[in-house]
């Protein structure tokens, strides 16, 4: 498992501790402490773990509004512990992060895969309409940074062709040589 996906599971582990015991202060960094020390006890940096927890921490009114915006036939209380915390993590990412490390679409597709993990059967499809209807709203940053898969890899193979045909015209022998 990588690193950030690990920490973004022992994150929104630790996040969803705390949540459930009703947010008292001081419990976060102790159930994070345990956490990395029982499923992350190998990894070297646990910098990002902390800085997604305290993002989410500090940003947890506006976070909890977006997702009320943009869920609003679920009230905040009524959504599973898990999802509601992956959506923070997820949102926190998206709004918040640097998008020059995490790419919306990325930070996106993490939070999808912790709910796949984590949460329930739809929790996966929950989130990725919650985080889409947002990564929409805010003008799809990042859509346009690279080509898609298929059209770099046509790019690609049509400028290797180019330069194979032009060596072969360069390999024929001239008519004034024959």
């Amino acid at each position: 498992m990588a690193s950030r996906h690990l920490s973004r599971s022992v994150a929104m582990q630790s996040l969803y501790e705390w949540d459930f015991r009703g947010k008292k202060e001081g419990e976060l960094a102790e159930a994070a402490k345990r956490n990395i020390a029982e499923f992350a006890s190998g990894l070297e940096d646990t910098s990002f773990i902390y800085q997604l927890i305290n993002g989410v921490t500090e940003h947890i009114n506006e976070l909890d509004k977006i997702i009320e915006k943009a869920a609003p036939q679920w009230p905040l209380e009524q959504i599973a512990i898990v999802d509601r915390n992956v959506l923070r993590l997820g949102l926190f990412e998206l709004l918040f992060g640097n998008r020059s490390e995490v790419p919306p679409k990325v930070a996106i597709n993490e939070a999808i895969e912790l709910a796949k993990s984590f949460g329930g059967d739809s929790s996966g499809k929950f989130v990725n309409g919650v985080l889409g209807t947002v990564y929409r709203e805010i003008g799809e940053p990042g859509k346009d940074d690279a080509p898609p898969a298929k059209e770099k890899r046509e790019k690609e193979e049509a400028a290797q062709e180019a330069k194979n045909n032009n060596e072969e015209e360069n390999n024929q022998p001239e008519d004034s040589q024959l």
